[in-house]
């Protein structure tokens, strides 16, 4: 730890549809501050005795004038600053009563998720924004279990209802797994979705994934984060996530949450110790195990980024 004040600061990322897909709010720094003409997320300082999330509703309501209504835990970075170490608490705000005001800053700007335009960003902010392009759901593959043709066609149906994260997971990648898993990435990319394939990274690279989805053995065997866009991993344990942001990780996938019949022997978790288990998180948590989309509320309080489902990925 070094010997800078330290300073923890409760931030949000105040989400809506715009014409252009999903937007985030960004402000930027005015003159006379640490890093003026710098953009970032609004929020504060978290005062002593104070929580987090009331430190994000006062100052919301201090710098732009808006009462937060609706807002779920997301991730927790850590930043070293000229000044101090800031311990960010990012928020994700869905619902808010009033129009945002600059009180504090000197312009705001409601920007796109999949590629903001304004820059410089404030260092501890800009990993966020790719964070931000993740989707809330990933929808895992079991093409061996019911057939490439109904897999593929369920992949679509899901696709063009919205973005997915979708992680192709089948035994072994003989020549038609190979087959398979090119047609499901195609029909991933034109529909905006993001696909990766789990375990083999020289697999993922060859078929021009966007990504890699490691199992836990192989997180525990990792010295270095594989050379891919999109890199996550399963976890179970706090070590298991402690490994995988050591190792820069997109995202971690944890559970099971509640029993699930892919592994009827695992214990489930249940939502209070996912809770406790993925606070201070500082990569996206995807929940996992006997999960549909009625469960993605629970998931969003608990402070999990979404939800990711085998089976209950590919219900209309």
């Amino acid at each position: 730890m070094s010997g800078r004040k330290q300073v923890a600061v409760a931030a949000a990322v105040i989400l809506r549809d715009g014409a252009a897909g999903r937007e985030c709010l960004l402000g930027r720094r005015a003159a006379g501050t640490f890093y003026p003409g710098y953009w970032e997320f609004p929020g504060g300082k978290v005062e002593a005795g104070e929580r987090p999330a009331d430190a994000l509703t006062r100052e919301l309501d201090e710098e732009l004038g808006i009462r937060v209504l609706e807002c779920t835990p997301w991730i927790t970075l850590s930043h070293e600053y000229e000044h101090a170490h800031v311990r960010l608490h990012f928020f994700r705000v869905s619902a808010w009563s009033g129009e945002p005001q600059a009180h504090v800053h000197d312009a705001l700007s409601w920007q796109p998720v999949a590629a903001p335009t304004v820059s410089p960003m404030l260092p501890a902010n800009g990993p966020v924004l790719k964070s931000l392009r993740l989707p809330g759901r990933m929808a895992v593959t079991h093409a061996w279990r019911i057939g490439a043709a109904a897999q593929l066609d369920a992949i679509a149906r899901a696709c063009a209802r919205e973005p997915l994260l979708l992680q192709i997971r089948e035994p072994g990648f003989d020549d038609a797994t190979r087959a398979f898993a090119a047609r499901a990435i195609a029909c991933a990319r034109a529909s905006g979705s993001i696909a990766l394939v789990n375990g083999d990274v020289a697999a993922a690279q060859s078929l021009g994934a966007d990504g890699v989805h490691l199992k836990s053995d192989r997180l525990a065997t990792l010295q270095t984060r594989p050379p891919m866009d999109w890199v996550g991993a399963s976890c179970h344990t706090a070590d298991d996530i402690a490994r995988a942001q050591r190792l820069g990780l997109d995202y971690v996938v944890v559970g099971p949450v509640l029993p699930t019949a892919t592994h009827p022997g695992a214990a489930a978790l249940g939502w209070p110790a996912l809770t406790g288990l993925i606070a201070g998180c500082a990569m996206p948590v995807f929940a996992i195990g006997g999960l549909d989309t009625t469960h993605m509320a629970q998931a969003l309080a608990s402070g999990a980024h979404g939800i990711a489902a085998i089976r209950g990925a590919w219900q209309d």
